[in-house]
């Protein structure tokens, strides 16, 4: 019976529930309330988990202490959508409490659910009961009401695991759109896959399937300036390059591989390849003279460059400086066309997400911290990504980051429409979330189950018009959809702004604009293409 958990073992904890959320990620993701194809609750757990997982398995040692900070690390950089920065502050908050102790008993452990409970609710601007808030909350007052009488961590597990089930399925009592929609939260069931993870590993019982570690992707979107912080970490000072030509008749192909190794062992960057006949050598040194005086042992030097790298890094970080401005901008989206236009609109970064592909905390940063700024506003354009960006602010150094909370694309045009250099950060900041308020959002897609929703009755493939918070309009054709989806949002609008997806051609968005126009024809109607997935049309009216 255990009593008490050591590092070994609150590693295995976090690896086995890394595995069993990827197993059943599918399982979470289908229960996502909407019926839109962007149910993505337990891909952005699993994500973040992942990113956990990557830091423990990288921690040189099995103490709680190490292992601890490795989570939270690791949870806080991956963390996607907002059920992936909950789950991050619930690990962050267990962890605060973990790393005072060398091995955790079960008093430590019901004061660490008790403060990652309190940590999520934090983060929270408005948090709402009948999710994994909920969820977590009970299984902490659980833990708080057994911790004296629990003789052992098996029995513990199975009280908190039956209490957050009972917590999971009052869910839908508690928020009235989990009702309608038949399911309970996603993120909560998220959560008792991660203890149910825990408590086998509790019990010495692995998960079967492969833990994922999640790939670094490079940013994309035209960041051009090098990170300020790499450009000083110069270890070896001279980047050498020669050819040793003529080789002595006593050299061997041992004596080339011998003057390798010695390369290595004064400087960093080593290339040496060829035969008897030349050699191509190339090494980043502090001690070129030695380099080429070793090289003269095996022959002669030909073609000698050295250059002073320390002087061309102080060239670019003069260079750098001289270009810093005050502000710059930063936009997430999907699709080539909406990113060309991010950019048109002066956006110095897009990095590429959006609905089921929400970047991590740690993407966000990664974009920022490579404007050469010092105060960057982040348009997320999604509102399950918002989260993740107040989170960045703490994963940057020399940078102030400010969230403009903008819950779609054309939001995001219209904050960066509002941007003016010559103004002060905080009346561009004041415009941009008062701009906000100024464009009313239509946005087309279609269904991904049956379901009964604001008095709607959906099938799998129906088209639907939706406005920020609930259906408008449902049918069988896109162009239909969008016309009636239109007349409900206008009212005395002049602009109408239509951007087409990935899955609309040109001809169909032009017969559509015609068809809105002549409907309107006091109106102005534009047409973009944006590109986008799963969306058919985003739709802007001013």
């Amino acid at each position: 019976m255990k009593k008490t958990i050591n590092g070994s073992v609150l590693k295995q904890m976090i690896l086995n529930a890394a595995k069993i959320l990827e197993i059943n990620r599918a399982t979470v993701d289908s229960l996502n309330v909407f019926p839109v194809p962007d149910g993505d609750t337990g891909t952005n757990m699993s994500l973040t988990l992942q990113s956990a997982t990557k830091e423990v398995l990288a921690c040189p040692t099995n103490k709680v202490l190490d292992l601890s900070e490795a989570i939270t690390k690791g949870a806080l950089r991956g963390a996607r959508g907002n059920s992936g920065v909950i789950l991050s502050q619930i690990l962050r908050g267990m962890c605060n409490v973990f790393k005072t102790v060398e091995e955790i008993d079960i008093r430590t452990f019901s004061a660490a659910l008790k403060n990652g409970a309190e940590v999520a609710y934090g983060a929270v601007s408005k948090p709402k009961e009948g999710t994994v808030l909920t969820v977590i909350r009970m299984v902490a007052e659980t833990a708080q009401s057994i911790r004296r009488k629990c003789p052992d961590f098996e029995t513990f597990f199975t009280e908190i695991i039956e209490a957050g089930n009972a917590a999971l399925e009052l869910t839908p009592t508690l928020l009235p759109v989990l009702k309608k929609a038949g399911v309970v939260d996603a993120g909560g069931k998220g959560l008792m896959f991660v203890l149910e993870g825990m408590q086998k590993a509790v019990l010495g019982e692995d998960v079967s399937g492969e833990v994922v570690v999640p790939v670094e992707k490079p940013s994309e979107g035209g960041i051009e300036h090098a990170d300020i912080r790499s450009l000083a970490e110069i270890e070896f000072a001279y980047c050498t390059e020669f050819f040793i030509i003529n080789l002595k008749k006593k050299t061997t192909v041992a004596d080339i591989e011998r003057f390798k190794e010695y390369l290595m062992s004064i400087g960093d960057s080593v290339i040496v390849i060829g035969d008897l006949e030349f050699v191509k050598v190339h090494v980043h040194t502090n001690s070129p003279g030695v380099a080429l005086t070793k090289a003269l042992e095996l022959g002669e030097l030909d073609k000698l460059k050295i250059e002073n790298m320390l002087e061309q890094n102080r060239a670019l970080i003069r260079k750098y400086e001289a270009e810093k401005k005050e502000m710059g901008m930063v936009s997430v989206s999907a699709g080539d066309g909406l990113s060309r236009i991010f950019k048109d609109l002066s956006v110095d970064a897009v990095i590429e997400g959006g609905q089921s592909m929400n970047p991590s905390a740690s993407d966000i940063a990664d974009a920022v911290q490579k404007i050469n700024a010092d105060n960057v506003f982040v348009f997320p354009n999604n509102k399950n990504i918002i989260l993740a960006a107040e989170q960045a602010k703490s994963l940057v150094e020399n940078r102030t980051i400010h969230v403009i909370p903008t819950k779609n694309i054309p939001q995001g045009f219209a904050a960066a429409l509002a941007f003016n250099p010559e103004l002060p950060v905080d009346e561009n900041k004041a415009n941009m979330i008062h701009a906000l308020d100024a464009v009313t959002v239509g946005q087309v897609t279609y269904a991904v189950r049956n379901t009964k929703l604001y008095g709607f009755e959906l099938s799998v493939g129906d088209i639907m018009g939706l406005d920020n918070k609930k259906i408008l309009a449902i049918g069988k054709n896109v162009a239909d959809v969008t016309l009636e989806l239109v007349e409900k949002l206008r009212s005395d609008e002049e602009i109408i702004t239509l951007y087409y997806g990935q899955d609309v051609s040109e001809e169909d968005a032009n017969a559509l604009r015609d068809r809105i126009q002549e409907k309107y024809p006091d109106c102005d109607i534009e047409l973009h293409y944006g590109g986008q997935p799963i969306y058919y049309y985003y739709i802007a009216l001013e």
